[in-house]
């Protein structure tokens, strides 16, 4: 079996491929939608360190995409053949890692804590006082 998947990403067996060989703890991408915290924060920061910054050209010589616009697909997003493309992946990134922040602020905090955030939160973040 491949360790890359032709389709983006890599297979099961490369996971464990990598898991031997480095001891990486490497989980399959979040294709469905970002309901839950850890989907939002992986998914968000998948896109944002893929596509805020390209390492590499999305198509090839023959119009292809490469192995970097591919794996968007792998974590369930169109595949970008442009930089405006890539920069709306990047930007649905940053998006679902402020969700994931606001999600932080109200699930971890005590309650009187969650009330003071809001409130801070509401002016700005300068303090009244």
């Amino acid at each position: 079996m491949p360790i890359k998947d032709p389709k983006g990403g890599l297979t099961r067996e490369g996971r464990r491929f990598f898991a031997r060989t480095e001891g990486a703890h490497l989980k399959p991408g979040v294709k469905g939608p970002a309901n839950t915290p850890e989907k939002m924060r992986r998914k968000g920061s998948f896109l944002r360190r893929h596509f805020a910054t390209l390492r590499g050209p999305l198509v090839d010589d023959a119009g292809k995409p490469t192995r970097l616009a591919l794996s968007a697909h792998a974590w369930g997003e169109p595949v970008p053949r442009t930089l405006t493309a890539a920069r709306k992946l990047a930007a649905k990134g940053s998006r679902l890692l402020d969700r994931y922040a606001k999600t932080k602020v109200t699930s971890k905090a005590p309650p009187a804590a969650k009330k003071r955030a809001v409130k801070k939160a509401t002016r700005g973040g300068a303090s009244a006082r």
